[in-house]
């Protein structure tokens, strides 16, 4: 084979491997959730919108918009006192989700499946994805009246 038609070859190869590989985020335009089937998208590693403005009374609806599995994890030190604790699995702490995800991976949100919970204090939520919290996933409601 000439030079010229292994480095063609080469080239179109390589071209057509790489279009392949886009980003979650650009495929969703920085928004994973379109009309009204969710409030916050997960992509692979990341809560879009990372932080959240809600109001008393308001549902939000978390969807897994990745091929990763995620959980919804409150973190019971970051919401207010006299609030509803939240997670995917019902769990009623932040340790035992972290513990029962350790053991059999109990909790996880599987792609395109959703999670809500409704905001009925004020003040600000903190929450993680407990297999991607190293990889900073993590996110903040804020509610107000």
């Amino acid at each position: 084979m000439n030079r010229r038609a292994y480095l063609a070859a080469v080239g179109t190869s390589l071209s057509a491997s790489l279009a392949g590989c886009t980003s979650t985020l650009g495929v969703f335009d920085d928004s994973p959730c379109s009309g009204d089937d969710c409030t916050i998208g997960m992509t692979r590693n990341e809560f879009l919108p990372r932080e959240y403005e809600a109001t008393v009374g308001e549902t939000v609806v978390w969807k897994n918009t990745s091929g990763a599995i995620h959980t919804i994890t409150a973190l019971e030190s970051g919401i207010p006192d006299d609030a509803e604790y939240f997670a995917t699995g019902g769990f009623e702490d932040d340790a035992t989700a972290r513990e029962q995800w350790r053991e059999n991976h109990s909790g996880g949100l599987d792609t395109r499946e959703t999670f809500e919970h409704t905001f009925e204090v004020p003040g600000r939520y903190e929450y993680i994805c407990i297999p991607h919290v190293n990889a900073d996933m993590v996110g903040t409601i804020i509610v107000s009246e």
